[in-house]
């Protein structure tokens, strides 16, 4: 090999090109329709709720007649002009009341989902922080849960009377032991990184440790859990 084939480092670095210092950004279509076309399950799924919620919002104005007139001399009337959806057994109109009855279903739903949400979350954290408290509330959580939600609700129903806040209130103690169980777990988890035993061998006072390490991190699968908890409640609020 002769020296005119021997290439050293310095000349490859001289013949590379240069880079710039700063990168420049990835352009990323922006807005509703660019986020709408990266997340198109999120979009449709979004897009539903959202038209659900101004329907029940706006049901006195898109509702025909009355949801609660009695008409014996229209009942199981066909679906027409008049009757959009037809009539039921009693002459009500089945459009007026599918409108107001999605009134009734989103804010059970929508309650119940904040309220176990938040209740669950503080019982979760209690339980998966304080270690003397584990065995007492998780042995409660678990004997709420060996009944199905739907039957607890249902007791719980007939001991009170039949109001819509009731409905939500049964509804919520049914559902508060599954949400602070998902919060305890992870909690149970989160409590074992390298970076909260750091933060206790620092010193640092446990209600700080949980706001700065533990409740952030319950976000997201709090988050999914109160979709299905807002779902549930409304499929429970309806055989109610």
């Amino acid at each position: 090999m002769t020296d005119a084939t021997i290439t050293t480092a310095p000349d490859l670095i001289a013949a590379a090109p240069e880079l710039p210092d700063v990168l420049p950004p990835v352009k990323r279509r922006g807005g509703v329709l660019g986020f709408a076309r990266r997340h198109p399950a999120i979009a449709i799924g979004g897009a539903l709720v959202l038209a659900m919620v101004l329907i029940a919002l706006f049901a006195p104005y898109l509702g025909t007649v009355d949801p609660t007139a009695l008409a014996p001399t229209r009942r199981t009337r066909e679906p027409s002009a008049a009757f959009w959806f037809g009539s039921d057994m009693l002459g009500r109109d089945i459009y007026s009341r599918v409108l107001y009855g999605a009134r009734v279903s989103l804010t059970v739903g929508f309650s119940v989902a904040l309220l176990a949400s938040l209740a669950g979350l503080v019982i979760g954290l209690v339980s998966g922080f304080v270690r003397w408290s584990d065995g007492i509330i998780m042995r409660v959580m678990d004997g709420m849960m060996s009944i199905p939600p739907i039957l607890l609700a249902i007791a719980l129903m007939a001991l009170t009377r039949g109001s819509v806040g009731n409905v939500i209130t049964a509804i919520t103690i049914a559902e508060i032991p599954r949400v602070s169980r998902l919060v305890r777990s992870v909690v149970l988890s989160l409590r074992e990184q390298p970076y909260v035993d750091a933060a206790i061998a620092a010193g640092t006072r446990t209600p700080m440790i949980i706001l700065r390490h533990i409740l952030p991190n319950t976000v997201a699968p709090m988050t999914v859990q109160a979709t299905y908890v807002c779902a549930g409640a409304m499929i429970i609020e309806a055989i109610l």
